[in-house]
């Protein structure tokens, strides 16, 4: 089973760019579907995207769809999520979650493997 690790938040303004880092442990990155997630104080937790590491399909929420994109480097077993014009909105924990080998986003299958989360702090 694939353990995911993620890193990359901090504290930005608005208008500012983040990339956040999913790394894979356990096996590698190479045909999966591996999802990012947030929670704000308060708020449930929501899912902005998802990519689908055997063919590179990726979905995303509306409200991220102009501003994130999802990218992988097989050599790193990372997938990572750029992050521009970010707005204080966007401020949570964000997550990674992978599933399992040869998974595909579009059939929404259970995530299996979560991060410990990494912060980001949007201020106006």
């Amino acid at each position: 089973e694939v353990q995911v690790v993620e890193s990359g938040g901090g504290v930005v303004r608005t208008g500012e760019s983040l990339r956040l880092s999913c790394s894979a442990s356990g096996s590698s990155f190479d045909d999966y579907a591996v999802g990012w997630f947030r929670q704000a104080p308060g708020k449930e937790r929501e899912g902005i995207s998802c990519i689908s590491t055997g063919d590179g399909s990726s979905y995303f929420q509306n409200s991220v769809k102009d501003r994130f994109t999802m990218s992988t480097d097989s050599a790193k077993n990372t997938v990572y999520l750029q992050m521009n014009n970010l707005k204080p909105e966007d401020t949570a924990g964000y997550y990674c979650a992978a599933s399992y080998h040869g998974s595909r986003c579009h059939d929404e299958p259970n995530l299996d493997s979560w991060g410990q989360g990494t912060q980001v702090t949007v201020s106006s």
